[in-house]
């Protein structure tokens, strides 16, 4: 017998007109001719759990979580992943049997995508620019996956120091907060890199966060979270001084592809996403 239903997907967020995530998952359900749709859904903050009891009562598969539902979402949850636990905040949420699962792709994308490239975490000293949702999620995926030693530059003190704290107390990785003054110099033994700031997203793309760029060498790996340009000042800046570059689209794609399996129990069709992905930017 025909089946005309639908398997349900989507993501919920306020504002949310401008994410691209349907394009890419819409594409890899077509590759792998699967009867699964994404539903961009904007989601006011006050109707967070209305919208949370909908995933329940309409059988979705799961859903995306992008600001401000973050953090806010996780009352609504009947169980975390370990990682999403310590980072404290969810972007997927997966339906089974009516209990919704929360996890955090954000960091396991860009470790995702940092292997693909080659590169390990295992020993490493990870320097990472921010301590906002998304380097949040990245210092504690850098921290599980092996990283020695994880510094913290920060503006705000208060949040650089809290998640340096979290490193410390939750991993077994080390983690020291370092103020983010002017021109700053990264530290001499920083393996990889990262930017996980908004510094730079378009439109803002003449850009770059404040670091003294001399100080990055051709032995480090420099990465950034913007995918839009995906080839940002800062890592023109870091290309020039012979640093091998990492850019957003990878982790982005590894992100929706972790997603995607998470949903359909399927392997992700990751050429297809990337170039889905591609075509929109």
């Amino acid at each position: 017998m025909k089946n005309y239903r639908a398997e349900l997907t989507g993501v919920f967020g306020d504002p949310v007109d401008d994410n691209p995530t349907g394009v890419v998952e819409e594409a890899a359900f077509a590759a792998k001719n699967l009867n699964y749709r994404y539903l961009t859904i904007k989601v006011r903050p006050e109707d967070l759990e209305t919208a949370m009891n909908s995933v329940r009562i309409f059988d979705m598969r799961g859903i995306n979580l992008t600001m401000p539902h973050k953090i806010k979402v996780i009352p609504y949850l009947d169980e975390l992943s370990p990682a999403a636990e310590i980072i404290g905040a969810v972007n997927t949420v997966i339906q089974k049997d009516g209990r919704l699962y929360g996890e955090n792709t954000d960091g396991k994308g860009f470790v995702t995508a940092l292997k693909a490239f080659g590169e390990t975490l295992e020993n490493k000293t990870v320097t990472i620019l921010g301590a906002g949702g998304a380097a949040r999620a990245i210092a504690v995926e850098c921290a599980l996956n092996g990283a020695r030693q994880i510094h913290i530059i920060n503006r705000s003190q208060e949040k650089g120091m809290e998640l340096a704290a979290l490193i410390r107390s939750r991993t077994k990785s080390d983690s020291a907060y370092i103020p983010w003054t002017r021109n700053i110099v990264i530290p001499e033994d920083t393996d990889i890199l990262i930017n996980g700031t908004s510094i730079g997203f378009s439109p803002n793309v003449t850009e770059k966060p404040d670091v003294d760029y001399t100080s990055i060498r051709p032995n480090m790996c420099v990465c950034d979270v913007i995918f839009n340009p995906c080839d940002t000042l800062f890592l023109k800046a870091a290309q020039k001084n012979g640093a091998k570059t990492v850019n957003g689209l990878g982790m982005l794609v590894q992100q929706a592809a972790l997603n995607f399996t998470l949903w359909t129990g399927e392997e992700a069709p990751v050429e297809v996403m990337e170039e889905a992905l591609r075509k929109e930017f």
